[in-house]
C-alpha cells in the first residue's frame, strides 16, 4: 500500500498564552497542499516490533529510533485501535525542520488509513499528546486552529498556488517557541472573513505569523528572503510557515509562481524551491 503524506502551510499563526504544561495557545489558518511523501505500508505477519525506515533527500535528520511514525503506532496499540506490527517505509520529499508539518502529516496519514472511521474525542486526545498537537490539523484539507484543542475545518475551500523555498536552516520548535516574549489577543471566530475569496486572501495579508521575527532574528537571510519573495507583483503576500525556516509566497497562479522560482533559484542557488497548490 503507498500512501500520500501531504503537508501543510499555516497561512496565519498567532500565539495567544502560555500554558501550565508549558506548551503555547495558538490560532492559525492552514491548508495542505500537494507536496507530499510517500509512504509505503505493509502488515507484518507473526512479528512483535515495527520496522519502519526512511529514504529520500530529508531523511538523514530523523531520529530512526523516536520518531512521528513510530508513537502514532504504539499509541494506536494502546488504545486498541490496531492489534498488528507494520514495515513503514518513507520516500521524505518534505523538508524536516522546516515548519512543514512533514513529520505528524505521516502519523495522521497512517492514523486515517489503518482505523478507516472517525474518532472520538477522548481517543485522539489521548494519541494527540503521544504524538504532537498539529495532530489534529491533518483530518481537514482547510481549517482553523482554534486552539491545541480545537481544530474547525473550512468548509469552502479557496485554490491557492504557492512558492516554497527552505534555506536549508534547521529550525527547532521547542527553541523558537521558549523565546516568545510577546502574545496575541485571541479571536473568537473568523467565519464572516471566509464569504469570498478576496476578504480571505485580505485576511491572510492583514495576518501575520507571530514565530516569524523571531527567527529572522537569528538568521537574517529569511528576512530578506521574504522580501525578495514579495517583490513579485502577482505575490499576494509572502510569510514563513509555523517555527520556520520555509518560506512561502502565495501567488496569482501557477505561472506567476514559476516566474518567481526561476529568478529567485538564481539568487539563491543552494536553497531548496518547489511549486505547490491547495489540495
Amino acid at each position: 500500500m503507498v500512501l500520500k503524506s501531504y503537508a501543510k502551510i499555516n497561512l496565519t499563526l498567532s500565539v495567544n498564552n502560555k500554558l501550565k504544561n508549558g506548551l503555547h495557545n495558538i490560532q492559525s489558518i492552514y491548508c495542505l497542499i500537494d507536496l507530499h511523501d510517500k509512504i509505503f505500508l505493509k502488515k507484518i505477519k507473526n512479528k512483535y516490533s515495527d520496522r519502519v525506515s526512511f529514504i529520500g533527500p530529508f531523511s538523514k535528520n530523523i531520529n530512526k529510533s523516536n520518531n512521528s511514525i513510530k508513537k502514532v503506532l504504539v499509541a494506536m496499540r494502546k488504545n486498541k485501535l490496531i492489534h498488528d506490527h507494520y514495515s513503514v517505509k518513507v520516500n521524505k520529499e518534505i523538508p524536516v525542520f522546516a515548519g512543514l508539518g512533514g513529520g505528524t502529516s505521516n502519523a495522521a496519514t497512517i492514523l486515517k488509513h489503518l482505523i478507516k472511521r472517525s474518532l472520538n474525542k477522548k481517543t485522539l486526545s489521548k494519541i494527540t499528546k503521544e504524538v504532537g498537537t498539529d495532530l489534529r490539523l491533518f483530518f481537514h484539507n482547510q481549517g482553523y486552529q482554534k486552539n491545541l484543542k480545537s481544530v474547525i475545518k473550512i468548509n469552502k475551500r479557496y485554490k491557492f498556488h504557492f512558492l516554497l523555498i527552505f534555506p536549508n536552516i534547521k529550525s527547532s520548535t521547542k527553541s523558537v517557541f521558549a523565546k516568545v516574549k510577546n502574545y496575541s489577543k485571541a479571536k473568537k471566530t473568523i467565519n464572516k472573513s471566509l464569504t469570498s475569496r478576496n476578504n480571505f486572501i485580505n485576511l491572510l495579508i492583514n495576518s501575520k505569523n507571530d514565530l516569524q521575527s523571531i527567527v529572522e532574528n537569528e538568521h537574517k537571510i529569511l528576512k530578506k528572503l521574504l522580501f525578495n519573495i514579495n517583490e513579485f507583483k502577482e505575490c499576494h503576500f509572502s510569510r514563513m510557515t509555523g517555527s520556520g525556516s520555509a518560506c512561502y509566497g502565495l501567488f496569482v497562479n501557477k505561472n506567476s509562481s514559476l516566474v518567481a522560482l526561476k529568478k529567485l533559484r538564481k539568487k539563491y542557488p543552494k536553497f531548496w524551491f518547489s511549486i505547490a497548490k491547495t489540495i
